[in-house]
């Protein structure tokens, strides 16, 4: 019985120690996602609207006065 229960014994330590060291290399990957950048050569609306704003400023000036009659 004692042959029995240490033959027992010595192979789950040899399965076990086995199983430790099964697996392989972790591989870990990168989740960090890429996010791809716009083109320079989009401008966005904002530049355009501050362009018709001055040039219609410029275009629209009502502060001019008309030149004084001349009085007779």
């Amino acid at each position: 019985m004692k042959s029995v229960s240490l033959t027992a014994l010595g192979l789950a330590v040899a399965l076990q120690g086995t199983s430790v060291w099964a697996g392989g290399p972790v591989v870990i990957e990168d989740t960090e996602e890429v996010v791809a950048e716009k083109p320079a050569t989009s401008i966005g609306i904002l530049p355009i609207l501050i362009g018709i704003v001055v040039i219609c400023a410029i275009a629209c000036d009502q502060d001019d006065e008309t030149p004084p009659t001349p009085r007779l």
